[in-house]
């Protein structure tokens, strides 16, 4: 292994290309397609009807997005930030949480989050994470998801560079979203507008979900001891058997299953890791790097992803490292607008995928 493995997956970005808004329907955004023989064309998200065929499968992520940034202040009046880890204990009051800036934070200490509420610091995990317990003015718990409803903000990534605004509730949530526990958008998703995803049903592209809850792992730089270990953070993921049952349909009828993201190919990869696509709940520490074999995802539709990272990664495993970043040199050069608010990519693996 070089000094750095990660170098071969770095490509230089100009900051002006990082996505800060969405675009202005969800429809808008652009796609370049790359098809199995590397051929790239510039598209658009609304002529993914077209690009699609009659029987094929489109397997979404409905996870929800949290509003899991919370304020709060020491009794110093120095400010805090809090990034719930999940949905926690509603009947406890409980959630797992990164605490910013946690260097002098106490065991025991009490938060201030206003309006009478507060957060207590429990017990400090392995990662740098902390259990807290949210109670209010008369010390009752309160239901961590309740508490991120009425008062949280959404957690966009440090690369938009901007505070949240009351949009990026409806805009960094797709759709189709159900199941509260993400602190990520599975991105990909967020340009299947209700127009859209009716041109497709009357395609006669079936649609599929599954659950992949974005953890906090998504904000961390990726490791050189990560691809030692080939494995990634844990994320709950769900297949349902209802999917499963789509998806041999497909193959039955010759169509392809087209995944919505890196969320949902990761989450039809791990559930057939035994060699067969089962029906069930659980975690996945999969890691998607070049030479893996997939075995139920025909097409991808994704974003554009960070350098460096297990998500670019995994599209390189898909359609090859060479052709994937001269893609990326490509939309660069076009202005395509990168990461999660920017513009979109359909690719089809290619042959040799393995060295190209």
């Amino acid at each position: 292994m070089s000094a750095d493995p990660l170098a071969p997956w770095t490509y230089e970005l100009p900051p002006d290309r990082i996505a800060r808004h969405p675009a202005a329907q969800r429809e808008a955004a652009r796609m370049l397609v790359l098809g199995p023989d590397g051929g790239a064309e510039d598209r658009g998200v609304i002529e993914l009807p077209e690009l699609l065929s009659p029987g094929d499968l489109l397997v979404v992520n409905d996870t929800r997005v949290m509003p899991a940034r919370l304020k709060a202040h020491r009794a110093t009046g120095g400010a805090i930030e809090l990034l719930c880890l999940g949905i926690g204990a509603p009947a406890t009051g409980e959630v797992d949480a990164m605490v910013r800036p946690g260097r002098r934070l106490k065991l025991g200490e009490t938060l201030d989050m206003g309006e009478g509420k507060h957060a207590t610091l429990l017990a400090r995990h392995e990662d740098g994470s902390w259990r807290v317990r949210f109670t209010d003015g008369l010390g009752v718990p309160m239901a961590p998801l309740d508490m991120m409803e009425g008062w949280g903000s959404m957690p966009l990534p440090p690369y938009i560079a901007r505070p949240d605004e009351a949009s990026d509730r409806e805009r960094y949530q797709t759709v189709y979203a159900r199941e509260p526990g993400a602190v990520a958008a599975p991105t990909a998703g967020l340009h299947l507008g209700p127009g859209l995803l009716a041109a497709l049903a009357k395609r006669g592209v079936e649609l599929a979900m599954v659950t992949l809850h974005v953890g906090a792992g998504t904000f961390r730089n990726l490791r050189p001891e990560d691809m030692e270990a080939g494995r990634l953070h844990t994320e709950a993921y769900e297949v349902p058997a209802a999917t499963v049952a789509k998806v041999a349909a497909t193959r039955v009828r010759g169509g392809k299953v087209v995944a919505v993201g890196t969320t949902s190919t990761r989450s039809l990869e791990s559930a057939a890791l035994g060699g067969t696509l089962r029906a069930g709940a659980g975690t996945t520490d999969l890691f998607i790097q070049p030479g893996f074999r997939f075995q139920v995802v025909d097409r991808l539709l994704t974003n554009f992803h960070l350098p460096r990272s297990s998500l670019l990664m995994l599209v390189g495993a898909f359609v090859g490292r060479q052709r994937l970043l001269a893609t990326y040199a490509h939309a660069i050069e076009a202005g395509y607008r990168f990461y999660s608010y920017g513009d979109a990519m359909l690719v089809d693996p290619c042959a040799d995928r393995a060295t190209g």
